[in-house]
């Protein structure tokens, strides 16, 4: 049997840019923030270094200078940690980039607790509530390879404020890029299952593909929602879930406040279903220093934890809910 591949989403989004800029997108530029052997794009910058621009450790200035260029009819790609492109920057984001609706793309790396060893110094958990809150913003985080680099192609032909969100480390590729096809604001069903939704996004997919086949030992069969686009969300899918499963999980590598799960549970809200929902993520509190791994474990957002979860909710009673659906 051979090896999955693995690929960092990160160098994805390098490769992306290359791959736009050869297929004609010549107003395209990207910019950093000294980083770019980090953000991976240096690729960029070693094939296009005219269109390439380090900002030094600037990040504020540079969502500036970006806001300015996309004035010009250009594109740019902002490229930093995501701690510092949604966090340090945030007000020059929606200032000089959301409130006037220009045409530049946030491309974050390192989101989440991926860079474990860095502490929560740097591991962001909260930039999808934050760009989330900004109005017009798209908000993306893609699961593999594939569909990085779909999403950043997607980013540049959209017109207006995106921010896509990357990981540091290498995550199997489970996406047949030959027949994948993207679009934003749709969610993506990757197996088929009544008994609960896990509605999960960037590298938690693939940890709930995991938990998902797991669970079928135990005669639970679960439907897998692949959300690339947290904001705006397909709520559709979303609705199909609650209405064929009522048991929905959400997984991120996120705060529970403010990012997928809130997103999703707004909907079930205004859904007036009745349905056992759990969020999980981050809690009220910093992470802590350590392995991925062991942090996700910790977090209980790795398949273990997902499947455990699950187990948790299976045993919800809806006979109250019968009631409920007879009078409305």
């Amino acid at each position: 049997m051979s090896e999955v591949k693995k690929i960092a989403t990160r160098d994805s989004y390098g490769n992306a840019l290359v791959e736009l800029a050869q297929n004609g997108a010549d107003d395209l530029v990207v910019l950093d923030a000294d980083l770019a052997g980090a953000t991976k794009t240096g690729i960029f910058k070693k094939a296009y270094p005219d269109r390439h621009f380090n900002c030094g450790i600037a990040e504020c200035n540079m969502v500036g200078v970006a806001a300015g260029l996309s004035t010009m009819g250009l594109v740019p790609f902002a490229s930093s940690f995501a701690m510092f492109a949604a966090g340090r920057a945030f007000e020059q984001i929606r200032n000089s980039v959301g409130y006037p609706h220009l045409n530049v793309k946030i491309a974050a790396t390192h989101g989440g607790i991926s860079v474990g060893e860095d502490g929560a110094s740097h591991q962001c958990c909260e930039d999808f509530a934050l760009m989330r809150s900004i109005p017009g913003m798209v908000v993306m985080c893609p699961s593999d390879d594939v569909e990085a680099k779909a999403a950043v192609k997607a980013a540049y032909a959209y017109e207006g404020p995106v921010y896509v969100r990357f990981g540091r480390l290498a995550v199997p590729v489970f996406h047949d890029a030959a027949h994948f096809s993207f679009e934003i604001g749709k969610g993506e069903q990757l197996t088929e299952g009544n008994d609960v939704a896990i509605i999960a996004t960037g590298l938690m997919v693939n940890e709930a593909l995991i938990a998902a086949e797991s669970l079928k030992a135990q005669g639970i069969h679960a439907r897998v929602i692949n959300i690339c686009t947290i904001k705006p969300l397909d709520e559709e899918a979303v609705m199909s879930a609650i209405m064929d499963t009522r048991r929905i999980i959400t997984v991120e590598d996120h705060t529970v406040m403010g990012g997928l799960g809130t997103a999703v549970a707004e909907v079930v809200a205004k859904s007036g279903k009745a349905c056992v929902m759990r969020m999980l993520g981050h809690q009220d509190e910093f992470s802590t220093i350590g392995l991925h791994e062991d942090l996700m474990s910790l977090a209980k957002i790795d398949a273990n934890g997902i499947a455990d979860t699950i187990a948790e909710v299976m045993h919800a009673d809806f006979e109250a809910d019968d009631a409920w659906d007879d009078e409305f």
